[in-house]
């Protein structure tokens, strides 16, 4: 049996919200999120999975209520924690992409992050071997999900 996993990184947030967890989707990210619903819709996706924080669970929430489902919040899906604001985030995120064990003060690794998310995405397919899923996530967590 196949298990086909559709990923889809967060719509256009607003970056001016700094606290990451409650960070919202910009008109624009709330419009593009109709778009990814509509490109989906036909894939036969059954669950719709996704990072807790808030732009996560806004771009596929119209996806899970097309399909008459929830979306189904995984914890381990979310967001790197940076250790706090970083000013410089191009140059830290090339810092971490050149050392994946490089952390800011005591937030994660790109190292921990990958760990953490290949092991909610192997419990995820696990839990739904055969079916088509999508999940809701972030560009970095992403990023070392195909790292990997």
């Amino acid at each position: 049996m196949i298990t086909n996993v559709y990923f889809v990184r967060h719509a256009q947030s607003d970056i001016f919200i700094r606290q990451e967890d409650i960070r919202p989707l910009t008109a624009v990210g709330k419009a593009d999120s109709k778009k990814v619903s509509a490109v989906l819709l036909g894939k036969g996706i059954s669950k719709v999975y996704s990072s807790p924080y808030l732009r996560a669970v806004e771009t596929v929430r119209d996806l899970a209520n097309s399909i008459g489902t929830q979306v189904i919040l995984v914890d381990d899906f979310r967001e790197r924690c940076t250790g706090g604001w970083v000013d410089d985030f191009f140059g830290f995120a090339k810092q971490q992409w050149q050392d994946l064990d490089y952390r800011n003060g005591d937030g994660e690794s790109l190292r921990e992050v990958q760990t953490r998310n290949i092991a909610a995405l192997e419990k995820v397919i696990k839990a739904s071997f055969g079916e088509s899923i999508a999940i809701g996530t972030h560009g970095t967590a992403l990023g070392t999900i195909i790292n990997y």
